[in-house]
């Protein structure tokens, strides 16, 4: 048990604080929440965990994906071509506006900045692909994610794809570039190397916080819902967040095959290209000058709509957790008997 908590100690701490805060929102003056959560900038906030994210990931290794980009270009436009438009079709399906809205934001984040190499390499696959496949994703979300936001959500939704592109470039965009270029000090590299594990537990705690506060204003909402739809909101929004992750896992995995890729490339394009980063999809949905604002519906809050990128994240995190586990297995097996087909 202790083991366990060990290794998955942020998606507990994930489930513990969305529970609490809902619980905790539900019970508290809505006035009193507002005041908490005003404490915290998310703006800020966002941007030093993206920031530290950046510093900790070793970009050293990218060489040999710019000479063979092929697997980089796959996974990114299954991130950010095929999971956009799983979210503009399924999101038509869903309950509630705050749900429609969540999940087109889950499937217009950008790859995540550590799962996706962590989990290529537990797979026995090419991380420098994942890796790269990060850094452009993040890179280009300045430009992508608004485009994708305001094709999905215009019908529904006010949103200000200039103001929307200014704060991505500024929040992520910006975070990203500086902490990379850090790495070019050898000591400054150096010490994210070694401190690569305690940077991301600071990052992630960083998380936890918006999740918690996020947590509050749905528990604020939760006094006047019907909880009888809202359950099977929860249970359709969260179906759909499976089978976009699934699609795109399978999807970038068979692709590589049909394109010819060996097998540790066609590992780091499905979850490159299956991925969402929590902290992008966490700001779009929470921040008040974005989806978090009073009035983004036909005058009306969606303070649930970050719930679809909190269950996209903790559906991947399970998933490739057994997905990888099955890829070690069987890499293990190709490479002890080298005439086993693959």
């Amino acid at each position: 048990m202790l083991e366990f908590a060990k290794r998955r100690w942020f998606l507990l701490s994930l489930l513990a604080l969305i529970t609490s805060g809902l619980v905790i929102g539900s019970q508290s003056a809505p006035v009193s929440v507002e005041k908490f959560k005003h404490l915290v900038p998310t703006q800020p906030l966002t941007a030093f965990v993206l920031l530290l994210m950046a510093f900790s990931l070793n970009s050293q290794q990218l060489k040999s994906s710019f000479r063979a980009p092929a697997p980089v270009v796959w996974a990114c436009l299954v991130n950010f071509g095929l999971l956009p438009i799983l979210g503009v079709f399924l999101m038509r399906f869903q309950l509630t506006p705050d749900f429609r809205i969540g999940l087109m934001i889950a499937a217009s984040t950008p790859c995540t900045l550590a799962a996706a190499s962590v989990w290529t390499r537990k797979a026995r696959g090419n991380d420098a692909v994942s890796l790269l496949t990060t850094l452009v994703t993040n890179t280009a979300c300045f430009a992508l994610t608004p485009f994708w936001l305001n094709y999905g959500t215009s019908q529904s939704a006010s949103l200000d794809a200039g103001e929307l592109t200014k704060r991505l470039v500024l929040v992520v965009l910006l975070p990203t570039l500086f902490g990379q270029s850090m790495r070019l000090s050898k000591t400054a590299a150096s010490f994210a190397t070694q401190k690569k594990t305690a940077i991301g537990v600071v990052a992630q705690s960083c998380i936890l916080l918006l999740v918690f506060l996020s947590a509050l204003g749905g528990g604020v909402q939760l006094q006047k819902a019907d909880m009888g739809t809202q359950l099977t909101a929860v249970i359709l929004v969260w179906m759909s967040c499976v089978v976009m992750h699934v699609v795109a896992l399978g999807v970038a995995w068979f692709g590589g095959g049909f394109f010819g890729f060996d097998r540790r490339d066609r590992i780091a394009a499905a979850f490159a290209g299956s991925q969402k980063t929590l902290p992008i999809g966490v700001y779009l949905a929470t921040d008040p000058a974005v989806f978090g604002g009073a009035g983004v519906v036909g005058g009306l809050s969606v303070p649930f709509a970050v719930f679809p990128m909190l269950m996209f994240h903790a559906s991947q995190l399970f998933i490739d957790t057994i997905v990888a586990d099955r890829l070690a297995q069987e890499s293990a097996k190709a490479e002890s008997s080298p005439d086993t087909a693959t």
